[in-house]
């Protein structure tokens, strides 16, 4: 699975001093580029509900009130966060009667009465599809020298079942290599195969927002050339490269064009057009895996690409770098 969200055409919390009246952000103002490709393991803030199923003609979950997209917060008072937690409570509660759910849904917290029943190997059914973590890849943007932050993806990472945004406990970046590539076709993006090394750890999650992923970078910093943080007014239309992955590990640079900047909102500002033939001839354009890649203009870094138009895989939309930097800091 990887992380993007590719659509067609259309589709902050700031630190305030209290003695001045703009708002401040620490980041650096040259920044270590990324490009690595990378695996991804996010870790949800409970057991998330991502499915029901029937028992003895029954659906226990459905008549219990829960629902595809609660998050399980506890077990019988019992505070869980993961599906083995989960298990070990109810196997402890050794009952085929019921059990008392505490959920999330949306921002409230709720209880209900969950009916259990045990099968013929002992083995107990909730009626409920789980899940406590999603796996992927993606490819790093930057990490700030300074502060070892790091933003990746530049877009959020949404569970598939449920399509909502997964809210996260931690989470961890792997050493990642590319396998294989499917090429994009009109109306169908193409998509990086990958393999990542769980034992080969780069840093650690902390956030999943609708501008990426953030986190600490816990390995020794790459030796590369610093990129100067491009403001929002110094990008501008024209040529520009983005650095990727295609191959094993080697980040290598393509050209663009980038044909609109849009100042407003804080996602999709940068509008481009992939030019590079052999990045052409290789993905047939963007392709999923490449969401994240930094997007650098003259000396600056300004972006980062993160959807495609799917009729059109050729041309793509980027968020501008400032944006990511920001939110890494909220």
């Amino acid at each position: 699975m990887t992380f993007k969200k590719f659509l067609k055409t259309s589709c902050i919390t700031l630190l305030a001093l209290i003695s001045m009246p703009s708002f401040v952000f620490a980041y650096s103002d040259y920044v270590i580029p990324g490009g690595e490709n990378i695996g991804i393991e996010l870790h949800a803030d409970g057991v998330l509900v991502v499915g029901l199923y029937k028992v003895n003609d029954e659906y226990p979950g459905k008549d219990a009130g829960l629902k595809v997209g609660d998050t399980i917060i506890s077990i019988n008072g019992d505070n869980i966060s993961t599906i083995s937690e989960m298990v070990s409570k109810i196997n402890a509660a050794n009952t085929d009667e019921t059990i008392e759910i505490g959920y999330k849904r949306n921002d409230e917290t709720l209880n209900t009465t969950l009916k259990i029943y045990k099968d013929e190997n002992n083995v107990y059914k909730t009626g409920l599809y789980v899940k406590d973590s999603i796996t992927g890849i993606g490819t790093l943007t930057y990490i700030d020298p300074n502060t070892k932050l790091f933003g990746a993806l530049g877009h959020e990472i949404l569970e598939k079942t449920t399509g909502r945004i997964l809210e996260i406990k931690d989470g961890k970046i792997y050493d990642s290599e590319v396998t294989g590539i499917q090429k994009s076709e009109n109306g169908e993006p193409g998509e990086k195969n990958a393999k990542y090394y769980s034992n080969r750890i780069q840093g650690d999650v902390f956030e999943n927002t609708e501008h990426g992923i953030f986190g600490n970078y816990t390995q020794e910093l790459p030796e590369t050339e610093l990129y100067k943080v491009a403001e929002p007014n110094e990008v501008k239309t024209g040529k520009a490269m983005i650095r990727t992955v295609l191959n094993g590990t080697e980040i290598k640079e393509y050209e663009i064009n980038i044909t609109r900047i849009n100042q407003k909102g804080t996602t999709k500002n940068i509008s481009f057009e992939i030019t590079d033939q052999e990045l052409l001839n290789t993905t047939g354009g963007i392709i999923q895996g490449m969401s994240g890649s930094p997007i650098l203009q003259d000396e600056y870094l300004v972006g980062a690409v993160t959807h495609v138009v799917v009729d059109t895989p050729t041309r793509g939309y980027g968020i501008f770098i400032t944006n990511m930097l920001e939110e890494a800091e909220n």
